[in-house]
Order: structure tokens, then sequence, then C-alpha cells
């Protein structure tokens, strides 16, 4: 039996084939240009003209020139800066046709000052969106996630049976974002925890704590000397934006040893089981990237059952008008007071006792051996 012979295709079509895949990029194009910013552009601008026809031709009842904020917002939403601005002009021409019509035109004052202020704020969404990047609600979006993962990078690494911690964060203002932040790791028996204050309170600070909260986090796993990796990249950044302190402890869960170094940080205190007191470290150092080099006195001790540490931020021993001492022994009584019925319960009745009458960013770390 003998095979079929392939059937011949002609040169035009071959050719035409072997432009496919040079085609494929355009067509992308296309698509990229007829994208979802044009359909909506589309969509808004004729319901626009449909209100404005319907309002001046059949009932301003059912078809209320009022539906323009809507959709106005809509585009302040959604829409590019340049297709807002094409709607805004349609919506300015509608209303133009609504009011002569009638001799009790639909459209008043009132309604032009609502329909400006719309305008105006929606430009104004449209462009930060337009400085971001992105559309619609995304920029919510991300900084909703970005909180969520701000959250997860404060808590502390899980912890053996026998030891506990808690962390608690508060923001001045209610807000998701300060300048307070914490940072930790686990090596296997290793922990190491760093709390840091930047200077300012609330969304005015946050955003440098986040980009040094990322900074802080990956250099304290890769550095022996953590705070003095930290002033050396604050002092190399230019610009003067405020100063910021740290405290670093480095823990020893086998043994209970402990180091504590600081950079212009409130001071750490131990709660002593054997005594039932609290007792203030004496470890101090320089605010970070003040000079090149840092010197810091460091302060190292052993935790034992029952033993206990506390770090902090200014925020809760810091009140206007009185001394920072006070501040401080003022904590301590408080401490005194609630942690011995527990540590895990009390720590966050005790940064709401100590930052009520005042408004600042607040961060306590807790670490105790039960």
């Amino acid at each position: 039996m003998t095979s079929r012979p392939a059937p011949l295709i002609p040169p035009r079509l071959r050719a035409l084939l072997a432009r496919v895949p040079l085609l494929v990029p355009s067509v992308r194009f296309v698509r990229k240009v007829w994208s979802k910013d044009r359909y909506l552009l589309i969509a808004l601008v004729m319901l626009t003209v449909v209100i404005g026809v319907l309002d001046a031709e059949v009932s301003a009842y059912w078809f209320s020139p009022s539906l323009l904020i809507l959709f106005t917002l809509i585009g302040g939403l959604q829409l590019r800066l340049r297709s807002l601005t094409i709607l805004l002009c349609v919506a300015v021409a509608s209303l133009a046709y609504m009011g002569p019509i009638r001799e009790v035109p639909s459209v008043g004052p009132g309604l032009l000052i609502t329909m400006a202020f719309t305008a105006v704020l929606a430009w104004m969404m449209a462009r930060t969106r337009g400085k971001l990047g992105v559309q619609g609600l995304r920029g919510d979006a991300m900084l909703l996630e970005l909180r969520d993962r701000l959250k997860r990078q404060s808590e502390l690494p899980p912890l053996p049976k026998d030891w506990g911690g808690k962390v608690v964060l508060k923001q001045a203002g209610g807000s998701s974002f300060g300048g307070d932040f914490v940072v930790s790791m686990r090596e296997g028996d290793r922990v190491r925890v760093a709390v840091v204050d930047v200077s300012g309170k609330g969304v005015d600070a946050g955003t440098r704590a986040l980009m040094l909260s990322g900074t802080f986090g990956g250099l304290l796993g890769s550095v022996d000397d953590f705070l003095a990796a930290c002033n050396s990249y604050l002092h190399r950044q230019l610009g003067d934006e405020g100063f910021v302190t740290a405290v670093h402890l480095e823990l020893d869960l086998s043994t209970g040893e402990y180091t504590i170094t600081s950079a212009g940080h409130p001071p750490v205190v131990r709660f002593d089981a054997g005594s039932g007191t609290w007792r203030v470290s004496t470890a101090k150092g320089v605010v970070l990237g003040v000079v090149p080099d840092l010197a810091c006195e460091t302060d190292s001790g052993v935790l034992r059952k029952g033993d206990a540490l506390m770090l902090f931020t200014d925020g809760l021993i810091e009140q206007p008008g009185r001394d920072i001492d006070a501040g401080l022994d003022r904590l301590l009584g408080e401490a005194e007071r609630l942690l011995p019925s527990g540590f895990r319960d009390k720590a966050r009745q005790l940064v709401q006792s100590m930052s009520s009458g005042h408004n600042d960013d607040c961060a306590l770390v807790l670490i105790w051996r039960p």
C-alpha cells in the first residue's frame, strides 16, 4: 500500500501562518487598550447621557439628576484621571441640557454645589490612585494586607511550654500603623527580640516604621551585633527624618541566660520572683544613627522560675509635663498590682492603664518563666 502525498500548502498561506506569532502581541495590545477602564468609561458616559435626556424629556422624578453624583463617585473610584475628565465633561453637558428645558428646572443651586464638591473629591481620589498605580479599592486592600503582615511579624516565635511571651501594640489615634514595632526570631534555643521606636506617632511615623521593620527584621537574624548594624544603616541614610531608639534582647531558652543592649531606649525591667520586686536594667547607649560607631553598655543575667522581663517604649512612661522617672515609677507600680495575677492576661490591661490620658504609640513585650 502506498502512502498518500502530503497536501501542498500555498505559498501565501505559509507566509500568513509564519506571521501568526507576530500578530499575537498586536492582539494583546488591542485588548490592553480596550481595557476595563475604557469599557467602564463608555458605560458611565452612556448612562450620564441617558439620564440627562430622560430627565429633560420624560420625568425628573424618576430620572433625577442627582444620579450623576453616583456615577461621578464610581468614576472617581475606578477610572483613570484622563477618563474621569471625559466623564466630568459629559456630566456638565448633561446638567446644562437638563436646566433650561422646563420652566422649573430640576437642576438647582444645591445640586450644582453638591455635584461640584463630588467632582473635586472624585478628582482627588483618581489623582491619588494614579500616583500609586492602582485602580479601584486595590490600594486599601494592599494596606490591609500590609497591616496583617506587620501584625504577624510582631508576634513572638513559638516558645517551649516552660516559657511564656506576650506582645501588645497600641497605635496613636486607633490607627493600624504607628512608629513602634517589634521584630523577633528564634534559632534553636536562642531567641532574639528587638523593640524599636521611631520618632513621631501614628500614621506620620508609620511610613518610616514600615520601611525599618523590614530592614531590622532582616538584620536581626543576619548579624551578631544587631544594634551596631542598625546604627550603621541609619547613619548612611541621607536627610534628617528624626531619631530611632531600640532595645535588643538575646535569650537562651535552655539556661535562662539573657543579654540586653539598648540604644537610647527606655530601660528594660526584670521581675525577680524571689523578692517580688522589679529591677531596672543598666543597659544604655546612644540613639541610633547619630554617631558612626555605636557604643552600648550591656546588661546580662539569668531568668529563673517565676522571673520575667518587660520591654516597652516611651509611650508607656512619657507624659506631657511629667518626668520620665515618675512615669517609670508609675509603670512599675501598675505592674506590681496587675501582673502577679497573670502575665498573659494582664499585659494588655497594663498598656491600657498606662496609655490612658495621652495619645501616643505604645509597645510592650513580656517574656517570663512560669
